[in-house]
């Protein structure tokens, strides 16, 4: 059986290339990773995306690095608007992440107050202006730094500007932060 699509990338030799293509996708998949919303604004414009590539990459200053597809809403947002804002969600949310999957079509944020809704669930506004989801266990409020154009991704390079926590409302088995294994996804970006 042969598949339609390209294979990316090189091919050991010998090896069925589509075979191959399908247990490297599923190698890498495997890898551990979080599962987070992202929030961008620029020009009037907000969006949330749910993203698994996202990491620290520095310690001095505090720097935080997220993959974000090349067509995407927040790709644009990010590079107009320069700001982004991490959610963490509690694993109990995991449904909340496939809301944001596609560009957000429902936002009623008031700009004097900072809070609102953005696909129905409930946000407010970082430091930076970028949105924050409500249920979100701890967020990270980012200045962007560096972009690295990677292809079919770009990667933005944040510096911590704000961060905080859930209000300790959240009980402490559901302080775990959602990871991709605990949902259906193989990727958010």
């Amino acid at each position: 059986m042969t598949s339609s699509h390209e294979v990316d990338g090189p091919v050991p030799a010998g090896r069925d290339p589509h075979a191959y293509d399908r247990l490297r996708r599923r190698v890498l998949w495997s890898m551990p990773s979080g599962l987070y919303v992202v929030g961008t604004r620029a020009e009037g414009r907000r969006n949330l995306m749910t993203i698994s590539w996202a990491t620290q990459v520095a310690l001095s200053p505090k720097l935080i690095g997220i993959g974000v597809e090349s067509e995407a809403v927040t790709h644009q947002l990010l590079e107009a608007g320069r700001v982004f804002a991490l959610s963490f969600l509690p694993r109990s949310q995991r449904a909340v992440v496939r809301r944001f999957a596609k560009p957000v079509t429902e936002s009623f944020v008031d700009d004097d107050t900072g809070v609102g809704t953005m696909q129905g669930e409930a946000v407010h506004l970082a430091t930076t202006g970028a949105p924050i989801l409500d249920c979100a266990v701890s967020w990270l409020d980012c200045e962007l730094r560096h972009v690295l154009a990677l292809g079919s991704h770009s990667w933005f390079v944040g510096e911590v500007v704000d961060c905080g926590e859930s209000p300790g409302d959240t009980d402490a088995t559901d302080s775990a932060v959602l990871r991709m294994e605990d949902t259906r996804m193989n990727y958010g970006g």
